[in-house]
């Protein structure tokens, strides 16, 4: 969709992609190292992927659960604070309490390094794809709440992998006022060749609002494949970036919010949404063949 060329309401993000490995300090180094660069390039946000400190199997994330206050998230804070950037850890098991389920956390960290809080991922992957099981909810607990993000005058909705296939969960972000929506994502191979740029844009464009999602993407020796190509998209839904299969990489957008004032204008469904209707039971018709 064309823009007006007079100058705006400007965010800059930092998509990200990389190869994450069960190598959690090396993938602690890619992570630090892509926010130092995003953050170069003028990024006020860099969103990091689903699993991206460590893609192992279920048994082997939980294994590797961090906490809030652990020496990970210490090493994301102080790369947030020497960049002056916020970071979102776009989805890691952290542990809560001992004995207890590890959560699936996108932690929200300030540019001073300060831990804002973060989303527990709602949506649990329990699903059979490409002969395997992934079946999340035996080591996670399902979150309970939709968040937002207030970043200066940006309201940005955060959203983990899966959720991305329950359009309830955008359309109550958006209706919150959300501009932005990271989906921060492990995609496996099998669904994200057939259904990963199709939801992203959907999401996009019954939205009216930016989707910008970061990605890890397959190498060797992996748990599961995951599909890469990190992606953003506008509120027409048209592809602003496609982070392909590159094993790192990142790229820095600069998201005009004023889009989404015109895309909705334009096209008003937010004003058209009736909770109410679709609360009532369907009326069923039925006829005789």
């Amino acid at each position: 969709m064309s823009g007006d060329p007079r100058p705006g309401r400007r965010f800059r993000i930092g998509l990200t992609q990389w190869h994450a490995t069960r190598d959690v300090a090396q993938n602690l180094r890619t992570a630090c190292e892509l926010i130092e660069k995003s953050a170069a390039d003028g990024a006020q946000l860099v969103l990091l992927p689903e699993n991206g400190l460590m893609l192992g199997t279920n048994a082997q994330m939980r294994a590797a659960a961090i906490w809030m206050d652990g020496p990970e998230i210490a090493r994301l804070s102080a790369a947030a604070r020497d960049g002056a950037v916020t970071v979102v850890l776009g989805g890691a098991k952290r542990l809560v309490a001992a004995g207890e389920p590890a959560r699936n956390t996108a932690i929200v960290i300030g540019p001073d390094g300060s831990v804002v809080g973060g989303y527990d991922k709602i949506h649990l992957f329990d699903a059979r794809v490409g002969g395997q099981s992934f079946e999340a909810s035996s080591v996670e607990q399902a979150g309970s709440e939709p968040v937002l993000l207030r970043l200066e005058d940006v309201t940005i909705g955060v959203t983990i992998c899966y959720d991305v296939r329950f359009p309830e969960l955008y359309r109550r972000l958006a209706m919150s006022g959300a501009e932005v929506l990271l989906v921060p994502s492990a995609f496996t191979q099998v669904t994200g060749r057939a259904h990963w740029e199709t939801l992203l844009r959907a999401r996009a464009i019954e939205n009216a609002a930016y989707v910008v999602a970061s990605a890890t993407v397959a190498g060797p020796d992996d748990a599961f494949a995951t599909y890469g190509h990190a992606l953003a998209v506008d509120p027409w839904g048209e592809v602003l970036a496609d982070l392909g299969e590159d094993l790192s990489c990142y790229r820095v957008l600069d998201l005009d919010l004023d889009t989404v004032t015109r895309t909705r204008d334009r096209l008003p469904v937010l004003r058209g949404v009736r909770p109410a209707a679709y609360a009532a039971e369907p009326r069923v018709l039925t006829m005789s063949v």
